[in-house]
């Protein structure tokens, strides 16, 4: 009986405003604002701009939500909204994530083109087939039965061969591949035709083998070209995005995706300043058309136009709740914001790595308050754009070790570190990882040689045999 208490009491103290704030807060600027367009599209007692003068000359008669009383005289069960009934009593939060974006981004580009409904239909599955970092990885033949069996489509292998062409075609470049070799070949098609590219051309369609196993004295010699250039078709092969999908790290987030920040943070005069440029909370007012049916009703005791009140009444507390939970989302985004601003004041001054201090969730839990879930929530795919770049929120967070004299310094730190290594060995003789931790020792850091592996693989880094160069 305790435990049903407990679970009783949790339950009543999600209210509708806290579930609109907890998934507006999850939010990116851009999805943000289509949640916004939705909901005035689907509540009709909305509308976002004062209606214009009527054709008799007067203003029409309106009801701002801040001059919205409760009536008594309806029931309270009646202004209920559906949209929080007792059925939903363990409300599934929505998760936005990069990759649901980067899926979106594809069926709105599939909307451009002219294609027939059984066209769009194949072309839609194959976009939801692809995996995490926007590769299809699965047959043909498998998604032919899949849209047989699972979608009632029927088609043959040259119609899902030409639909997936389509999405080869859509940003960004290299999704829908089906391996490494063909992503980078898509990539490439919109490089401008120079011999540099022409030999990184002819390296992936022939000799990727060669290629990724670093036999590059095989290379010249069945291309017959230099080692200059080589390494000039190298060099182009590695400013590819190998990974053009959703989950991408940071290095790619400019190639792969549109990104609109939320916050813009300024250095002028010596002082960090935080805004929110793109937010504002839309100036939403009741409808000419149920402002009447109000004030009719409450000067009337017919049921009908009660219960029509009851209606309206009903939408307006969901409008009144949607337009609360924006001003909270705003409230909590710049709170957090905020305090990560002035947890890492001295790298956000000028974006030096080496400033930037370990910090966890919880840290930023402690400062402003909120459930690290909240701060969680907050930080999932929104960016700030800053005087030195643009940033993922995660990007600022991370754990901490120490270093030889007892000091904590952040994984970031310990990964410049590493990649500075890497950056000035011998390419002749790359750095072993053993070599790399002692490299390490002589910076300052204790590192143990699987962490050096482990943050090596983080960055991408291949093994020693990997990195030799010619």
């Amino acid at each position: 009986m305790l435990k049903q208490g407990l679970e009783l009491k949790q339950q009543q103290k999600l209210s509708p405003l806290q579930i609109q704030t907890i998934k507006l807060i999850e939010l990116p600027i851009q999805e943000l604002e289509q949640r916004i367009r939705k909901e005035l599209e689907e509540n009709p007692v909305l509308d976002e701009d004062s209606p214009k003068e009527s054709e008799e000359g007067e203003a029409p008669r309106e009801v701002s939500l801040s001059d919205y009383k409760e009536d008594d005289s309806i029931p309270s069960y009646r202004l209920r909204s559906d949209l929080y009934s007792s059925k939903d009593e363990r409300p599934q939060y929505s998760t936005f994530s990069v990759k649901e974006s980067f899926t979106q981004s594809l069926q709105d580009q599939l909307g451009y083109r002219n294609l027939t409904e059984h066209q769009y239909a194949v072309a839609s599955f194959i976009i939801g087939s692809l995996d995490d970092d926007g590769y299809l990885r699965r047959s043909i033949d498998s998604i032919v039965d899949d849209l047989s069996f699972r979608a009632n489509v029927e088609t043959d292998e040259d119609e899902v061969l030409e639909m997936l062409k389509i999405v080869q075609e859509f940003d960004p470049a290299g999704v829908g591949a089906r391996d490494l070799r063909e992503c980078l070949l898509l990539q490439i098609r919109h490089c401008k035709r120079t011999p540099e590219v022409e030999h990184a051309v002819k390296i992936l369609k022939n000799y990727f083998n060669e290629f990724t196993s670093k036999h590059f004295q095989k290379i010249m010699t069945r291309m017959n070209i230099t080692e200059d250039e080589l390494r000039a078709a190298m060099a182009k092969i590695l400013k590819l995005n190998p990974s053009p999908g959703g989950q991408i790290d940071d290095s790619y987030s400019d190639q792969a995706q549109q990104i609109v920040p939320d916050f813009l943070l300024e250095y002028k005069d010596g002082e960090l300043i935080l805004s929110m440029p793109r937010f504002s909370i839309p100036e939403l007012r009741v409808n000419r058309k149920y402002a009447d049916i109000l004030i009719d009703a409450a000067n009337s005791s017919e049921r009908e136009k009660k219960e029509a009140a009851a209606f309206v009444k009903k939408k307006l507390d969901s409008a009144k709740w949607f337009v609360e939970a924006i001003k909270q989302r705003h409230n909590t985004l710049s709170t957090t914001m905020q305090a990560i601003v002035d947890y890492q004041h001295e790298y956000f001054i000028d974006g030096d790595e080496t400033r930037l201090k370990p910090m966890v969730l919880k840290d930023i839990a402690e400062k402003t308050g909120f459930d690290i879930s909240t701060i969680s929530r907050v930080v999932n795919s929104k960016y700030i754009e800053t005087h030195f770049g643009i940033y993922s929120l995660k990007y600022f967070f991370s754990e901490g070790l120490e270093n030889q004299e007892g000091e904590e310094v952040s994984t970031r730190e310990l990964k410049k570190a590493l990649q500075e290594c890497v950056d000035n060995e011998d390419k002749h003789k790359p750095l072993t990882d053993d070599e790399l931790v002692e490299k390490m020792t002589e910076k300052g850091y204790k590192v143990a040689r699987r962490t050096i592996a482990k943050y090596r693989d983080q960055l991408g880094i291949p093994k020693a045999r990997l990195r030799k160069e010619l």
